[in-house]
């Protein structure tokens, strides 16, 4: 299965803005793609730009893109080993565009064999439950935000921390206040404390029954994990610090975390992820599956590797759910309320309308 020909669009999805630690996004700065093959069929990719996070912003990944999709040109698509090397080769980092291209991969497997990627990885069937995300604001909006999560039927929020530490103690307090015991609560600081906050912060919040606290520290302060992992009565889950699994391996051996937060956009897709996965599980270390804000087509691929993997047991799957203005894909995961439902098509079972597409800029290599 030759690869022919590959479109690339920039895939912007206007969203309501959402506030984390490192700044707000405005519209959801994506990139689509479909590489097309021989045999008629072809696959679909997805991946969200994140620069405040991955330094990789749509018009970088919109570049590498067609840097990409001319080396593949011509290339065995079964193959994927091989054709992600190349793409390694040619350049260090950029895992959010290289994801899009190890997804459809993927989805061209999925597709020539018949079956749904999960199936291809080996995986079954569980239930994948999403929390909802709030993103920064002040206690009293946060608070009202939880409620109306409560009231949707959600049964686990997760709360954006790490601008100020003390006013982050009062936004848990009032949020665990107004939604009562029986909620699960995961907060994230997305690096925005220092070591000192973060300790004030986690030792504060310990009487507040949270899950976890994902990555409360820059990742220059990795050296401080062990130290904070230790004295935090909340649990510690590597997000940033974990691009792949060397830095996996890294944090594991050092002490420094309890969980890790699997993204495509820093790992690059599905192959590293699943190299991530494997460290994790060797070390008795669970992960989540994470996202960016990514639409339905992408989404759809986390949810095949997700269930694929035993070791995947939390699950922060509500990129579609913050704020997008438009839902363009065709086919792909639904959401029943909190559980997000894979479909069982060949591939990852997702793509984008032909219109919406129509209207983006794009490019053919």
């Amino acid at each position: 299965m030759t690869i022919t020909y590959t479109g690339i669009w920039k895939y912007s999805i206007p969203m309501i803005p959402f506030t984390i630690s490192t700044g707000t996004m405005h519209y959801a700065q994506n990139i689509f793609i479909r590489i097309h093959t021989d045999e008629g069929l072809y696959g679909v990719g997805e991946c969200s730009a994140f620069p405040m996070i991955v330094g990789e912003t749509q018009s970088t990944c919109f570049e590498m893109a067609k840097d990409f999709a001319a080396i593949w040109k011509n290339k065995d698509a079964t193959d994927i080993e091989a054709r992600m090397n190349e793409l390694h080769l040619y350049t260090a980092l950029n895992g959010t565009i290289k994801s899009a291209f190890d997804m459809a991969l993927h989805d061209l497997a999925g597709k020539k064999a018949g079956k749904p990627v999960f199936e291809l990885l080996g995986g079954g069937n569980k239930e994948l439950e999403t929390d909802l995300t709030i993103g920064i604001d002040t206690p009293d909006v946060m608070a009202a935000k939880a409620i109306e999560f409560v009231q949707r039927g959600f049964r686990i929020i997760k709360v954006k921390l790490g601008k100020d530490a003390k006013e982050d103690v009062e936004r848990i307090r009032r949020i665990r206040e107004a939604i009562g015991p029986n909620i699960g609560l995961r907060i994230d600081a997305n690096q925005g404390w220092s070591y000192e906050d973060a300790l004030y912060a986690l030792t504060a919040l310990g009487q507040y029954d949270i899950q976890f606290c994902e990555q409360p520290m820059r990742t220059w302060n990795d050296p401080l994990l062990p130290a904070l992992r230790k004295a935090s009565p909340v649990k510690i889950m590597a997000d940033e610090s974990v691009f792949n699994h060397h830095d996996a391996l890294r944090l594991i051996k050092a002490e420094a975390c309890d969980y890790v937060n699997i993204k495509f956009a820093k790992s690059g897709g599905f192959l590293e992820a699943l190299k991530i996965n494997q460290v994790c599980e060797q070390a008795g270390i669970p992960c989540m599956m994470g996202g960016m804000l990514e639409s339905r087509v992408a989404l759809s691929a986390f949810a095949h590797f997700a269930l694929s993997q035993k070791n995947v047991v939390f699950y922060d799957m509500d990129t579609c759910l913050l704020g997008h203005l438009t839902d363009p894909v065709t086919g792909g995961t639904r959401y029943n309320g909190y559980l997000v439902e894979t479909p069982t098509a060949p591939g990852i079972g997702a793509d984008v309308e032909d219109d919406f597409l129509k209207k983006l800029t794009n490019v053919i290599i």
